[in-house]
C-alpha cells in the first residue's frame, strides 16, 4: 500500500520546503527532517483525516522512520 507512503512524501516535502525524492522509507522524521512532536502529531491528524482512521496507540511515536510510519498506519487501515 504505497499510497500512505507517497501521501506522506507529498506532506512532508511541502511542510519541510524539500524535493519528495529527497524523502525515502530510510528517512527519519526527527533526525534528517529535524521534525518535533508537533509536526508528527500533525503528519498522523492529517493521515487520520485522509484514510479515515483513529490513531489511538501511542506506539505510533516509537517509530521514527517515514516507512516504519507508513506501515503502521497501512496496518490500522487493514484492521479497520
Amino acid at each position: 500500500m504505497a499510497m500512505v507512503f507517497e501521501k506522506m512524501q507529498e506532506a512532508l516535502a511541502q511542510k519541510f520546503d524539500i524535493e519528495i525524492d529527497e524523502i525515502t522509507r530510510d528517512t527519519d522524521l526527527m533526525e534528517d527532517l529535524e521534525a518535533d512532536s508537533l509536526d508528527l502529531v500533525e503528519l498522523i491528524t492529517l493521515l487520520e483525516e485522509e484514510y479515515d482512521i483513529s490513531v489511538e496507540d501511542d506506539s505510533v511515536f516509537e517509530h521514527t522512520t517515514i516507512g516504519a510510519i507508513a506501515d503502521f498506519i497501512e496496518s490500522l487501515i487493514a484492521a479497520s
